[in-house]
């Protein structure tokens, strides 16, 4: 009898009297399909997606403090900080890493829109020239 609190898991065989080659076809069988079915995040009771894919990482206690001071500075928990930040730099590396292909004439239109002179926009030269609130302040000192 298993005592009340321990979860540990137990195996259970149910087992019928077939020749041993069939018994471990049949293993294997079950096995391969049970391992297709997680890879492709579904069970054998129901064919539901999984959402969620569980990720691990051992850090220094040292990362942990500034992960979760970070985190606590945006309001945000450490799990849901953490995937932020490790999409974020994936999406960088992927988009370094992305060929651009255009046509000739893409490519001369793209040249000149780079090259063209600059005008400027009216609404960032006023932002640009407003003075900072603490510019304000040290002049009224």
């Amino acid at each position: 009898m298993m005592p009340i609190g321990d979860l540990t898991p137990r195996r259970t065989t149910l087992t019928r009297k077939i020749s041993g080659s069939s018994a471990l076809r049949i293993a294997k069988h079950a096995t391969v399909s049970y391992v297709r079915a997680i890879a492709r995040g579904t069970t054998m009771t129901g064919a539901t997606k999984r959402k969620d894919h569980p990720l691990s990482m051992r850090l220094p206690e040292g990362d942990i403090a500034i992960i979760d001071r970070a985190a606590d500075l945006r309001g945000r928990s450490r799990t849901d900080f953490v995937r932020e930040a490790a999409v974020r730099a994936a999406e960088e590396v992927l988009m370094e890493s992305t060929l651009l292909r255009m046509t000739p004439e893409g490519f001369e239109a793209f040249v000149q829109a780079v090259s063209a002179p600059v005008t400027p926009v009216p609404e960032m030269v006023a932002s640009l020239r407003r003075k900072a609130p603490w510019e304000k302040d040290a002049a009224k000192r």
